[in-house]
């Protein structure tokens, strides 16, 4: 019962409100940014090599009839989506769609690691609906198991991310701890030249230092998913300062999943936080005004 619980918890629907709106204008900003060779691709299908999902769903080869649909679909129901009106119906288009534009991105052998959590969410934010719409579904305090659900896939998603690099690093290396002291930084900074790498290339013992931190950090990630409060926000800080110094040095960003992070933030929260400031604004200016009329009124008396 303990696991089902900690499976579902309920958590408001505010929170899935929030995130439908960044998540999914984010997938038009991925779209141009990230993945953003999918109808470049429709125009040379000579040279798709499909992925193993792609194979296994029969999914037809890209064109530039199929492609541009595709672009099309994507935006319209992405804008309609992050508007949290017809929530389920743009985010079950929005879903697969989103998918097949990045099978087909990539397509060139290339997989890159840090879409997992956010076609994922994708998938799973179409499963929650909600009584409010619009504006409205902000604030939305009520609590939901569902909402609890997709959240916790999104985050599970999140964290896989890094335990699997970790482990993806001790398979290479023959199940061995020989990643961590190897020169693979020195070498992807040569590869990726920019001024903070090639400064801490005069100090190898930092890049060392950065490699075991960031696989022992990788390897420990599943216990963000157990903590709570500020233990949780520590463990998220330290991922993100991981991300910004993959940054600075190697120019390497993860944006993808960063984003995705925000499943474990109070999103909910915002709406009352920004309604009490302004009840106390308000509070304060009635009360500043009633002191002004009683200081005239002892004036005039």
């Amino acid at each position: 019962m303990r696991a089902v619980n900690w499976f579902t918890p309920a958590i408001a629907l505010g929170r899935i409100a929030w995130l439908r709106t960044i998540l999914y204008l984010f997938v038009i900003l991925d779209m141009h940014a990230f993945v953003r060779d999918t109808r470049d691709k429709g125009e040379h299908p000579g040279l798709y090599q499909p992925l193993l999902l792609a194979r296994l769903l029969d999914l037809p080869k890209p064109s530039v009839a199929n492609t541009t649909a595709l672009y099309f679909v994507l935006i319209v129901a992405c804008l309609v989506g992050a508007s949290n009106y017809f929530p389920r119906i743009a985010g079950w288009i929005v879903a697969p769609a989103f998918t097949w534009w990045v099978l087909i991105g990539m397509s060139d052998g290339k997989v890159d690691h840090d879409h997992l959590a956010l076609v994922i969410a994708l998938w799973v934010l179409p499963t929650v609906g909600g009584a409010r719409r619009g504006r409205a579904s902000y604030g939305d305090q009520t609590p939901s198991e569902a909402a609890g659900w997709a959240i916790r896939c999104v985050q599970i998603c999140v964290i896989a991310t890094y335990f699997l690099s970790s482990i993806a690093k001790l398979r290479s290396a023959g199940w061995a701890l020989t990643w961590p002291g190897s020169a693979v930084l020195t070498w992807a900074i040569v590869r990726r030249p920019h001024p903070v790498g090639e400064w801490l290339l005069h100090y190898p013992w930092v890049l060392h230092v950065m490699q075991w931190v960031g696989i022992i950090g990788e390897f420990c990630s599943p216990v963000i998913l157990w903590l709570k409060g500020r233990w949780q926000l520590l463990g998220a800080l330290f991922f993100l300062g991981f991300h910004a110094a993959n940054t600075a040095i190697l120019l390497i960003h993860f944006l993808p999943t960063v984003v995705c992070w925000l499943a474990f933030a109070p999103l909910e929260r915002i709406v009352p936080w920004f309604q009490a400031r302004r009840s106390d604004d308000a509070g304060k200016a009635e009360y500043q005004a009633e002191e002004g009329r009683e200081a005239q009124q002892q004036a005039g008396a």
